[in-house]
């Protein structure tokens, strides 16, 4: 899980896509020496922010995409400030584990910078969070147990946010590849810290070893009630895989993760935020 840039935390085709416009940028003969440096560098957020205003022309953007943008970059705060505190917290993560939080870190924090700059002045402002949760997970930047599940929680909610939100997407393929991109970093997340938890590093059933009421938000039946299944589900494309093959419930329903609607994902967040 390591990446020499922080563009290459995003994903290569991004990288290579905002790259190319920070060339075409810093030839051109109007750029800034304070940008070209900053270009240069090409491991600093705000240049990256200041490219993908550019490269994906924010102020075009149909309020739509807008609304949707601007819910994943609410999701993306929530993670950016919870790996910033947690890293920076001394003591709380081992040695051994740290430089995969770091990484996770710099991940998250360009996907901040990545929205922002896409959205420009159209990006919601960075909301004030309570990581206890109000109270349900006291010691999450005193317990590395505590921290882990959430982190957990978190990266898997992300993940099935990411999904859920494609298809309102479809409409600006540039947006929408993006999007996907940043979803895989995420689910490449969400198996790292299962993994470090001693689970496997996908969903199976909707056993994520969680607090029994955060273990239900998350993984189902639907806390509160969805449109999409839970994450036992083995109906796929309208067809039950049970009734076709011979793997069992637990192989079938992890094989796929279940997308979540804006609604539930706001519903496991919610008592994060505090405004």
């Amino acid at each position: 899980m390591t990446n020499n840039t922080v563009l290459g935390g995003i994903d290569p085709e991004i990288t290579d896509r905002l790259l190319t416009r920070r060339d075409a940028i810093s030839r051109g003969a109007a750029t800034s020496s304070k940008v070209a440096v900053g270009l240069a560098m090409a491991s600093i957020p705000v240049a990256l922010a200041a490219l993908a205003t550019d490269a994906f022309a924010a102020t075009a953007l149909p309020q739509d995409i807008v609304d949707v943008l601007n819910f994943a970059l609410t999701l993306e705060y929530l993670e950016s400030t919870f790996y910033d505190t947690g890293v920076g917290t001394s003591g709380l993560i081992p040695a051994s584990d740290l430089a995969v939080f770091q990484q996770i870190m710099k991940h998250e924090d360009a996907h901040v910078a990545f929205l922002q700059g896409v959205l420009g002045s159209a990006a919601v402002a960075k909301p004030t969070f309570d990581f206890t949760a109000g109270g349900m997970f006291p010691d999450v930047f005193s317990s590395y147990a505590t921290f882990q599940a959430v982190s957990q929680a978190f990266e898997d909610t992300g993940v099935r946010a990411y999904k859920g939100q494609a298809a309102n997407l479809m409409s600006q393929p540039d947006i929408l590849t993006a999007a996907l991109q940043i979803h895989s970093v995420e689910a490449r997340h969400a198996a790292e810290v299962r993994r470090l938890r001693g689970l496997d590093g996908w969903i199976i059933g909707t056993m994520g070893n969680l607090p029994a009421a955060v273990n239900a938000a998350v993984y189902g039946p639907g806390n509160p009630p969805t449109d999409f299944p839970a994450e036992d589900n083995t109906v796929q494309g309208g067809v039950n895989l049970a009734s076709i093959t011979n793997y069992g419930a637990d192989p079938l329903s992890a094989a796929f993760d279940e997308p979540l609607d804006k609604a539930t994902v706001l519903a496991i967040a919610g008592p994060f935020i505090v405004s």
